[in-house]
């Protein structure tokens, strides 16, 4: 299913942890390379046109070894989203951060595993979108997106 998202790791004195995902590698259960961004602090990005291949970024990016973890920030903007997500490491987890003035929506779960899961949608509150039914009527799916 195509559906583009953009994700930004800022992390501080992480150059060596972030170098190997600056490079191709099929063993990853996410594909795509991340590039360097030119900050004075560490910021890297990669972009995803499809939802199959970021399945597992998340856990994989909790798996490194961070100089120190609780700098490490991860904003994702998915194709629906109105704003960049926030998730930040707790005890070992990337988690997400809840916004002000922003819900995270999701729809009915896939009838089968067969599809990717969603990571759903994050509104600005009060927006038209949140306003649909079909968003709370269906099961959700439970398998992380990322």
């Amino acid at each position: 299913m195509s559906r583009i998202a953009q994700v930004i790791v800022l992390a501080l004195y992480a150059d060596e942890v972030m170098e190997p995902l600056t490079l191709p590698d099929e063993s990853r259960s996410w594909c795509g390379t991340f590039r360097a961004l030119d900050l004075f602090a560490g910021g890297w990005v990669i972009e995803f046109d499809h939802m199959k291949p970021r399945t597992g970024l998340l856990r994989h990016l909790e798996s490194l070894p961070w100089p120190d973890p609780r700098q490490v920030q991860v904003l994702i903007h998915d194709e629906e989203d109105d704003v960049f997500g926030l998730w930040t490491m707790r005890d070992g987890t990337l988690a997400e951060v809840p916004l002000p003035d922003t819900q995270r929506y999701h729809s009915a779960a896939p009838p089968t595993d067969e599809f990717p899961p969603s990571p759903g949608y994050l509104w600005l509150a009060g927006g038209a979108e949140a306003e649909r039914e079909d968003l709370f009527t269906e099961p959700q799916d439970l398998r992380p997106a990322w």
